[in-house]
């Protein structure tokens, strides 16, 4: 609704560096399981590869992408900064947690990495696994005193990744915006938590067994609900556009994929916290900023438990049902009425 929501060892890409991860066989089958939908979801993806224009080589369009990576970054800061300095006082969030410098180096780093293998070829599910390791520890580190912080780390991520994209040709788009997709997912969603907490369960129990059920299913569901979201509210209008412009159902579509993320993660840590700390906070912060209706995002949260009973089957409800329960609270109208 937003209108801005691993797999065995494989060679990293570029300068991406390892960062440890549990050696655990859960954690190996949740992130393998991750990445196994981007092959379904992006072999449409490789035709669009194959057709990019032979004058201009993939290798072309990442370097003259890289040439203004630097000024592109300072453009999607002030972008952020406009819509979210307020938010800072507003939240009580120490400004000297939100440092630009370092989140813009952090911004420069993994969109060249993120090019770098666009122009070699590498497809973007495994990217995502080299990616993964890197996202999350930047993720970690910028949420390590106050989880708040990732709505401006992911906010310019985000920003970015839609600048470069826009100085791209519309073939080029196309295949550079599923790189793109890749570091929005791994910043927006906690899956390097999911994956810790995941290690602590027998690879048999209930709950993994839950998971790996509804991680392949994670962006078929966000597709359905947002498209019975656009027919139940087709004159809604957020801060980018309608809810059926291609860049606000991208956008929504990753949302509750992010959604879906947390209430796992939840699961899998038998806590709220990961939700309560983290995702409404963010919520209370990007939504009405970018005029995103309560009532919507309430509709939102109905529509997933429909779709998750039906995927992991009513008897596994019972693992996520607290947790979901707590989000659908969250979201009540005793706390947000309508207005």
């Amino acid at each position: 609704m937003v209108s801005n929501f691993s797999i065995p060892a494989t060679p990293q890409v570029g300068l991406l560096e390892k960062v440890s991860t549990p050696d655990k066989t859960e954690v190996l089958s949740l992130s393998e399981v991750w990445a196994k939908k981007y092959i379904k979801d992006l072999h449409r993806q490789d035709q669009v590869l194959l057709s990019l224009d032979q004058s201009q080589t993939r290798l072309d369009v990442a370097q003259k992408l890289i040439d203004i990576l630097r000024s592109v970054s300072a453009r999607a800061w002030n972008k952020t900064e406009l819509l979210l300095s307020h938010e800072i006082r507003r939240h009580q969030i120490n400004p000297d947690l939100v440092d630009p410098w370092a989140i813009s180096k952090d911004v420069h780093l993994v969109y060249e990495e993120a090019l770098a293998a666009y122009a070699k070829g590498v497809t973007p599910q495994r990217f995502s696994v080299a990616a993964s390791k890197q996202l999350g520890a930047i993720r970690q580190k910028h949420t390590a005193v106050d989880p708040r912080v990732i709505g401006f780390v992911s906010m310019q991520f985000h920003y970015c990744g839609q600048m470069l994209s826009a100085q791209a040709s519309e073939t080029e788009r196309q295949a550079l915006q599923s790189y793109f997709k890749v570091v929005d997912d791994l910043l927006y969603m906690p899956l390097h938590r999911a994956y810790t907490a995941a290690a602590k369960y027998d690879y048999h129990h209930p709950r993994l067994e839950t998971v790996r059920l509804a991680l392949p299913a994670t962006s078929r569901i966000a597709k359905s609900i947002v498209n019975q979201v656009i027919k139940l509210c087709p004159d809604y209008t957020s801060y980018t556009g309608p809810l059926s412009n291609d860049t606000v159902r991208t956008s929504s579509t990753r949302d509750v994929e992010m959604f879906q993320i947390y209430l796992w993660t939840c699961m899998l840590e038998n806590n709220i916290s990961a939700i309560a700390q983290e995702l409404f906070p963010l919520c209370v912060m990007l939504y009405p900023t970018l005029k995103v209706n309560w009532g919507l995002v309430r509709l939102m949260v109905n529509l997933l438990d429909q779709e998750l009973s039906a995927c992991v089957g009513s008897t596994n409800v019972q693992y996520y049902d607290p947790h979901y329960n707590a989000l659908l609270k969250m979201f009540s109208p005793s706390i947000f009425p309508e207005m």
